[in-house]
């Protein structure tokens, strides 16, 4: 039998990844698959997110109300099973729950079933109750019955070490979750829990005290499994951060976690030594396959928008340059800017199990998504029905779109990729000169140029390179007066006299080829005076880019530009640091932590 367990940033756009739910369940090859922060709310429990043949499923969405909290985190787990009713597979639980203080209203079930809790809410009754509806309502847990053990599926707070009511939070979430697993165990009942604590429970992985606790070593109950079996692995992280690029040089945390507590199923158990980890846990290891960043990838925009010819980018239209300085943000840090990361900032992780005998013949519990009303069939309303069909749609859409990636971006398609995302203005930093040279520019003019006059001059939808970088109502050809169309604001307050700030949508928008210019430098202009205006214009870039951004002292490297966003007295200020991805203080080609704030006002706060 094999548990995996794996926060998936978002259910949809893994099951849009895979192809489909079932392709993404298949992926993890396991008898249960407990996912974590699914993002998705009860309304949204339709077929194409909860329903695959050969599955059973069984989910908790947040019931908060509270802003910034709706859609968000969520659980789900997933049980292989053969059939669904009078079956003896273990993997089919005999009982379900969402939540695990016992208040959310129908947490035993879509049908309001009446029947014997797993535990109740023994334990508990020291808590008041609207504490323990806000614990709950948050849907970070799943718990099912599989007889032989009892599998909690949990999402683990998070909480900044300035947010005093999100620790508060997250300690009453882990001081309820410890008091019914006594609860459970008590009973004699075996336990195994799953899923994304956002804690890490040892030294080797930055280590939390409240967790070690629980552990066997430390006088608790708990073993954490994949520590026991691979007690002296080094870099075994299961999350990495999504705005450093951890991933390149495997500097991360490992979060996920799979935990288990009780005796093992032999006649023999009370000998020493036999425990249910002891004798019916194989192995347990991470699922590194699954990982965002892989050497030799090649980003999507590079694909699709660009042509890449001898290192040197050509923008075939107006579109795709702004594709492609969409996905320059992505890879701001350096070890990533050539890699496109598809999928969740997570790793799955993975217990194998030996000897589990087969359960007595049972049925689905009543919590399964079989029975929610969106998804079990003729009972659905018309409403319901629309907005499955209306969601397959876009599943399918997106395999269309994925189809034709490969294609030249055509008049038809313009609209859907004008809805792109644009470069985020908190957060720029991209580095120019690595995608732009003089002899590109040259060399795009040309190109452009032989397709318009091939075409004739009533076609004026083909922008030159080089013409992208002027404004709107500029006429004049000198290369001085491009200077204010740059697609960079100036600020004063910045190091330098300014710093670089992305061309919004609406500029880009307003951005509208002048006929005249085009046939003008398409048809009149000589080779050498191209050459020249792109010589000057890659100059006056290069200027503007080394007199605006500075460099870091460990790699003399132009920096990132970035924003503060927690609340403080710094907040929204601009700062500067090193452009590569997060790594080890060992290694000389990771971020060297430079630092440097992008006017003086913070300067003069931290005289004081």
């Amino acid at each position: 039998m094999k548990i995996a367990t794996y926060n998936v940033n978002g259910l949809r756009p893994r099951i849009s990844q895979y192809g489909s739910l079932r392709k993404l369940l298949d992926s993890l090859d396991s008898d249960i698959i407990c996912f974590q922060e699914t993002k998705l709310s009860r309304q949204e429990l339709r077929a194409d997110v909860v329903s695959a043949d050969g599955y059973e499923s069984f989910f908790s969405c947040t019931r908060s109300l509270q802003k910034g909290r709706t859609g968000y985190s969520g659980v789900a787990t997933f049980c292989k099973v053969q059939s669904a009713f009078s079956s003896n597979e273990v993997a089919l639980p005999i009982d379900a729950e969402e939540g695990f203080a016992g208040v959310l209203e129908n947490s035993r079930g879509f049908a309001n079933t009446k029947h014997d809790c797993l535990a109740g809410v023994e334990g508990l009754e020291g808590f008041d109750r609207d504490e323990l509806l806000k614990i709950d309502s948050e849907g970070r847990c799943i718990i099912t019955d599989h007889g032989h053990f009892v599998l909690f599926n949990i999402y683990g707070p998070r909480a900044t070490c300035d947010d005093a009511e999100r620790i508060e939070f997250k300690l009453s979430f882990y001081k309820i979750l410890q008091k019914r697993w006594e609860s459970l165990m008590l009973k004699g009942r075996r336990i195994i829990v799953v899923g994304d604590f956002n804690i890490a429970p040892s030294a080797i992985d930055r280590f939390r005290s409240w967790f070690r606790s629980l552990l066997v070593e430390s006088g608790g109950l708990f073993t954490d499994v994949f520590r026991a079996k691979n007690p002296e692995r080094t870099g075994a992280y299961t999350c990495w951060s999504t705005n450093t690029g951890g991933e390149v040089f495997n500097f991360g945390s490992r979060i996920d976690l799979i935990i288990s507590a009780g005796s093992c199923l032999h006649e023999t158990k009370d000998l020493e030594g036999h425990n249910f980890f002891s004798c019916h846990v194989k192995e347990c290891d991470i699922l590194t396959q699954f990982k965002r960043w892989k050497p030799g990838a090649t980003p999507r925009c590079l694909k699709t928008s660009t042509l890449v010819l001898f290192g040197f980018v050509l923008v075939t239209d107006i579109l795709a340059l702004r594709v492609c300085v969409s996905h320059m943000n992505c890879y701001r840090w350096k070890g990533g800017k050539n890699n496109k990361l598809e999928g969740s900032d997570h790793a799955p992780v993975f217990m194998s199990l030996r000897e589990i005998p087969d359960i007595q013949q049972h049925n689905t519990p009543s919590l399964s998504t079989r029975y929610c009303p969106q998804v079990r069939g003729c009972q659905q309303t018309l409403v319901s029905m629309l907005s499955r069909r209306q969601s397959t749609e876009e599943v399918k859409a997106h395999e269309q779109s994925s189809a034709s990636l490969d294609e030249e971006i055509g008049v038809q398609d313009c609209d859907q990729r004008a809805k792109r995302p644009i470069l985020d203005s908190n957060e720029t930093g991209f580095v120019l000169d690595e995608f732009l040279t003089p002899s590109s520019l040259v060399q795009a003019d040309e190109v452009l140029e032989e397709d318009k006059c091939s075409q004739g001059s009533s076609n004026s939808s083909q922008l030159s390179l080089r013409s992208f970088f002027h404004s709107s109502s500029t006429t004049n050809n000198d290369v001085k007066s491009s200077s204010a169309a740059l697609p960079f604001e100036h600020a004063s307050n910045s190091v330098g006299g300014c710093e670089p700030e992305i061309v919004k949508e609406s500029e880009f928008n307003n951005i509208v080829p002048d006929q005249s210019q085009c046939e003008s430098d398409a048809c009149n202009s000589s080779q050498t005076d191209k050459s020249k205006i792109a010589l000057l214009e890659w100059q006056r870039i290069q200027q503007f880019m080394q007199n605006s951004i500075p460099v870091c002292k460990g790699h003399s490297e132009q920096c990132v530009s970035r924003v503060v966003k927690k609340a403080g007295p710094t907040f929204g200020r601009r700062f500067y640091v090193c452009a590569r991805a997060e790594g080890p203080a060992s290694n000389p080609e990771a971020n060297c932590g430079f630092f440097k704030w992008a006017d003086s006002r913070s300067k003069h706060k931290q005289g004081k």
